[in-house]
């Protein structure tokens, strides 16, 4: 096919992608902008196009693609890169100031919670606490494994329930 023949081709063409641009961008400029660069891309890749095939669709490929790109490059152009030396943070004291007086408040609370504790719960619970396996717990107070993971579970389902706003 002759550069010629091509031409008119595209151009008999060219009016339906107009509403698609403005259909993809919701910009009139956007969208004109969006056309110049789908025509451009369409001449100067006109070696690509299989004839016999239908132009309007290979155009509106084209277009589609040329939309996808722009979108992610913008969107990764909006993510923002933080290039300042950071070096006055390396001195920068940033502890913050604890209120031990709160964090005693709430430790007493926690404990209060655990012992009161019906025993049955309190004794797996505490053992498991400390840093013992369900089957040491098991063979420790005697019971079978399911019973004692049942037992931790519900200790922690009540002290949840006790002690919710932490």
């Amino acid at each position: 096919m002759s550069t010629v023949e091509f031409s008119q081709m595209l151009l008999a063409n060219a009016d339906s992608l107009r509403p698609f641009a403005i259909n993809l961008t919701r910009d009139h400029e956007t969208a004109n902008d969006l056309y110049q660069e789908t025509m451009f891309r369409a001449l100067a890749n006109r070696e690509k196009y299989n004839v016999g095939t239908n132009l309007k669709a290979w155009l509106y490929t084209i277009m589609r693609n040329i939309f996808i790109n722009d979108y992610r490059r913008k969107a990764r152009q909006n993510t923002i890169f933080d290039s300042t030396p950071n070096d006055y943070l390396l001195d920068y004291n940033q502890s913050t100031a604890s209120n031990a007086a709160v964090s005693n408040l709430q430790v007493k609370e926690i404990n209060e919670a655990v012992h009161s504790l019906p025993d049955i719960f309190r004794k797996p619970f505490l053992l498991y606490f400390d840093g013992f396996k369900y089957h040491e717990i098991a063979n420790m107070l005697h019971e079978p494994l399911g019973t004692i993971k049942s037992r931790i579970h519900f200790a922690r389902k009540l002290l949840k329930e006790q002690v919710q706003r932490y």
